[in-house]
């Protein structure tokens, strides 16, 4: 019998930190032995994962007009330290 796994959270219901935890154990399956995993079930993983990085790109967005709000539509780059 095949193993039942859990099904996974929605994407747009998942925090950035999930969406990356996520993301992260999707791309050690898929750089992992091809043998492992039967083609349709890493195609599947593929999609996941775009979905994944897509959802990471909009929480980084929403993250990053929010702190612009709150400094009055001023960011201030990070300084380089390694100069």
């Amino acid at each position: 019998m095949a193993k039942s796994r859990p099904t996974p959270k929605p994407v747009e219901e998942l925090t950035y930190e999930e969406a990356l935890a996520e993301l992260e154990s999707i791309v050690t399956v898929l750089e992992g032995d091809a043998s492992q995993n039967p083609l349709e079930e890493s195609i599947k993983l593929f999609e996941r994962g775009q979905a994944l990085i897509q959802r990471c790109g909009e929480v980084l967005e929403a993250a990053e007009l929010k702190v612009k709000q709150m400094s009055g539509g001023e960011t201030i780059p990070f300084e380089d330290e390694s100069a």
